[in-house]
């Protein structure tokens, strides 16, 4: 799974990864429905962090389509709930 950080790059993920993605996607989720900016903020680095951990950077001249695009790490609250929602940017 190739996975974008908007104003970073690229990450390719190994597909063991995505139950873990899914579960911090979804975090963020309820942080969104909640309101409680502090927590989004928390698990949403966490999301990132693990992205950038687990995942392998894409050369920035490579071209490679994302199947996963996410925010900048700068989103606020309130842009993030349009995306952050239901099922969250990992549907399942």
């Amino acid at each position: 799974m190739i996975v974008r950080i908007a104003t970073e790059g690229q990450y390719e993920l190994g597909e063991g990864d995505t139950a873990e993605l899914n579960e911090l996607d979804n975090e963020a989720v309820h942080a969104c429905e909640a309101g409680d900016e502090q927590r989004f903020h928390a698990s949403y680095a966490r999301l990132l962090e693990f992205v950038r951990s687990n995942g392998q950077a894409v050369p920035h001249d490579q071209l490679v389509g994302s199947d996963l695009i996410l925010p900048p790490p700068d989103v606020s609250i309130e842009e993030a709930r349009e995306e952050f929602s239901g099922e969250g940017l990992i549907p399942g």
